[in-house]
């Protein structure tokens, strides 16, 4: 099969329309979207990317009335941070419908939605006559694509069609959540912060992400986001430093200037900035053929704890 990058709307509205997959862009990270409606549709994405049935898919929207007849209830304390910060990087967990193929939801009572910012993706969205069933656009457990030319060093071969929307602007998932016992829930750290959340809440939301193989929501497995070089995080006066290994720090570079391959994601300690690089500089180190990467931990606030989580998991790979 061809891979083809393309910015045009049309050919990507079509080639969902007749059933096929599409990388899009979204303000988080590209998503490989199907017919959320298709049940052959949606087992493609599966395929393409090697995952496995009981993880389960986010549909996007391109407005709340389109995602009522999907689910059966929509909490008010949800309804109320959906409006603050829909359109955008916020992802709820929601009663489904008997519209709602098992292949989506893993076969679980919720189904998780959410409605994009990202320009031209909404307007995809409000071309086509159903929502799109998206996960990340790269192979299982793998580093998720913040451009079309990550998607395509990935899936080239795979899919069809990349509509090329440009760098993801927050470069990082969004945020799960879900209501358990009049409380909110957050089962994936993500583009949104618990202090954020909290402006909204009378109490801060539960953190209830713990790694595991079964999660109710994507993002919740042990291994995941990982880069193929061994990735480690730096531990301060680290004595195995090489030539042929790859540095990543957040915002200031203890090495001496003879290591070449490092990096530092935000010299102003910006955790947006640090985010939106962060998947980009780990693709560049991966295809380096580097021996290993070592990576500063985050301060653990803020995006910070996004980050960290994200690090947790992909570390884990090559941690015993």
């Amino acid at each position: 099969m061809e891979t083809i990058i393309t910015d045009k709307l049309s050919i990507a509205s079509e080639c969902l329309k007749a059933g096929e997959l599409v990388a899009v862009p979204t303000e988080t990270v590209y998503g490989l979207a199907a017919n959320g409606i298709d049940p052959i549709a949606i087992r493609k994405i599966f395929e393409a990317k090697e995952r496995p049935l009981n993880n389960p898919l986010i549909l996007h929207f391109a407005n709340e009335e389109q995602i009522l007849p999907f689910i059966l209830d929509f909490p008010p304390i949800l309804k109320e941070l959906s409006k603050i910060f829909w359109p955008g990087p916020l992802t709820l967990l929601l009663p489904k419908s008997t519209r709602v193929d098992y292949a989506i939801t893993g076969d679980r009572s919720h189904l998780a939605v959410r409605i994009p910012s990202h320009p031209l993706l909404l307007e995809l969205l409000r071309s086509l006559p159903f929502p799109l069933a998206a996960p990340s656009a790269n192979l299982y457990g793998t580093i998720s694509p913040t451009s079309a030319a990550h998607v395509y060093n990935q899936l080239k071969g795979r899919i069809p069609i990349i509509l090329d929307g440009g760098p993801c602007e927050k470069g990082i998932e969004s945020t799960i959540i879900g209501l358990e016992n009049n409380r909110v829930h957050v089962y994936r750290l993500g583009g949104i912060s618990m202090e954020e959340l909290s402006l909204h809440l009378e109490e801060l939301p539960l953190i209830n992400n713990k790694a595991t193989d079964h999660g109710i929501a994507s993002g919740m497995v042990k291994h995941h986001y990982a880069p193929k070089t061994p990735l480690f995080f730096y531990k301060e006066g680290q004595r195995d430093l090489s030539e042929q290994s790859g540095y990543i720090f957040y915002k200031n570079n203890p090495l001496s200037d003879r290591f070449k391959h490092v990096i530092v994601l935000s010299e102003s300690g910006d955790l947006n900035e640090a985010a939106r690089k962060l998947y980009s500089v780990l693709h560049l180190f991966d295809a380096k053929g580097l021996v290993k990467i070592s990576i500063e931990r985050f301060p653990n606030e803020g995006l910070g704890m996004t980050l960290n989580d994200r690090l947790n998991r992909a570390t884990a790979k090559f941690t015993p």
